[in-house]
């Protein structure tokens, strides 16, 4: 029979159940349980899924044109999803998502340069020349004493609003153009011509106040570093548009020779107007102000004008109103 030398093996070779032969006793403690190890732990999320990979395929043409996180965070806003929605993907907010988007989607192509404050180049230059168009032809038409002075302004005031919507890419807000159109005719209507004027020579610098608006807002969306850096940045350059904007229109309003009172307020209104349906915004809330415009009422154009400004905030201090769509 051969024996083994207890000297002669390893103390690592010898298992501790190959040592412990005894049966333990009743009074003996229970060996707790083992705790989970970490591989097992990603073992069960991995096999339970990728949340945020299939989000990923959902909006991937978003993720993959996206220069920067926050085009993607403002993205997801604009389909609904918010901080609560974020922290099932197992982020604390929308713009954690939006990074990991970033980090996980391919690019194709270069990042886009940051765009200037005013547009330029030869579409910019004839899009402000269309602008100027209105206020020539209802200038020269009154200072003519033409009859259809008045009716013409009004048309071409409206058309300057359409153009922008059709440019947002979104559909056009029928309702709110034909409301527009009735708001401006009905004002031409109670104070003559020169109103009509008024509002016709106030469309060119709306055109600009607005390009460089929406430019301003695009630069500050590729420099903030979430959603409320970009609202608290966008809002005092949306003020700023609208305090140039009304002093624009009470100087149109003196050369036309029309009421301050009855023409700020309808400017700003249209001014407002056209911003909202460039963003692709709801047409609901702006054409309920139309309507109120309609009212035969002297301060009727003023409380349509400060109700809409207070939606226009609200609206376009949003991320999701300056995502390219």
């Amino acid at each position: 029979m051969t024996t083994v030398d207890p000297e002669a093996v390893a103390p690592e070779a010898v298992a501790p159940e190959a040592v412990r032969t005894e049966t333990p006793g009743p009074d003996a403690p229970v060996p707790a349980a083992p705790l989970p190890s970490p591989v097992a732990g990603q073992a069960r999320r991995r096999a339970a899924g990728d949340p945020v990979k299939a989000l990923l395929h959902r909006h991937r043409e978003l993720c993959e044109r996206a220069v920067d996180p926050l085009e993607i965070a403002a993205g997801l806003e604009a389909h609904g999803i918010t901080d609560r929605t974020a922290a099932r993907f197992r982020h604390r907010d929308v713009f954690s998502l939006a990074e990991e988007l970033y980090a996980r989607s391919p690019r194709g192509e270069a990042p886009a340069a940051a765009p200037a404050l005013v547009p330029a180049g030869p579409s910019a230059f004839r899009r402000f020349g269309c602008a100027l168009l209105p206020g020539a032809l209802a200038a020269a038409a009154a200072g003519a004493g033409q009859a259809w002075a008045g009716p013409a302004a009004v048309a071409a005031i409206v058309a300057a609003l359409v153009w922008p919507g059709r440019a947002a890419g979104s559909r056009v807000p029928w309702l709110a153009h034909l409301l527009a159109a009735a708001v401006a005719g009905w004002a031409v209507y109670r104070y003559g011509t020169a109103l009509a004027v008024c509002l016709a020579l106030a469309v060119a610098p709306g055109h600009l106040l607005a390009a460089a608006f929406a430019a301003g807002a695009r630069t500050r969306l590729g420099g903030s570093r979430a959603l409320e850096d970009f609202a608290a940045r966008a809002r005092p350059l949306l003020l700023a548009s609208v305090g140039v904007f009304t002093g624009a229109a009470a100087g149109a309003a003196v050369l036309a020779g029309t009421p301050l009172a009855a023409a700020v307020p309808l400017a700003l209104l249209l001014f407002l107007t056209r911003l909202q349906l460039r963003h692709g915004t709801r047409p609901g809330p702006v054409a309920a102000a139309l309507a109120v415009a309609l009212v035969p009422a002297p301060a009727a154009a003023t409380a349509a004008a400060a109700a809409l400004l207070v939606h226009t905030v609200l609206a376009l201090s949003r991320a999701c109103a300056h995502a390219r769509t």
